[in-house]
């Protein structure tokens, strides 16, 4: 049985001190006026992010957040390889996703820990 570790989510620009685990920015875009060295990163999977398309048709606009949550887990199911790549951090242990959006509540982050965690529990992610 494969051992579930927490997939925790994070803004870049906030006190990463404290954060345990893997630190994974999963952006697609390198956040402004962040130092690579800052973020002490332990992995950059810019293949994972949303589609420059479907980011900016997003626009971090929530009235969008439903149908780029539907869009953005389609990219996912389109993208294993990438997807997989965030698994095997998540089966090594307790993962960080790193994101720079200013929205905690949607941004891109948020579907794909839901991603992963039901891909871990073995679920059709939902």
């Amino acid at each position: 049985m494969t051992a579930i570790h927490a997939i925790r989510i994070a803004r870049v620009y906030d006190d990463l001190e404290g954060i345990s685990g893997a630190r994974v920015l999963v952006d697609g875009v390198w956040p402004r006026g962040v130092s690579r060295e800052g973020l002490q990163l332990d992995d950059l999977i810019r293949e994972v992010a949303p589609s420059t398309a479907l980011r900016k048709w997003f626009g971090h606009d929530p009235p969008r957040w439903t149908e780029f949550r539907d869009r953005y887990r389609a990219e996912l199911a389109d993208n294993p390889e990438a997807v997989a790549r965030c698994l095997d951090w998540c089966r090594a242990g307790p993962v960080a996703l790193l994101f720079g959006a200013k929205d905690r509540d949607h941004n891109q982050a948020v579907v794909l820990r839901d991603h992963l965690r039901a891909s871990l529990h073995g679920e059709m992610p939902s």
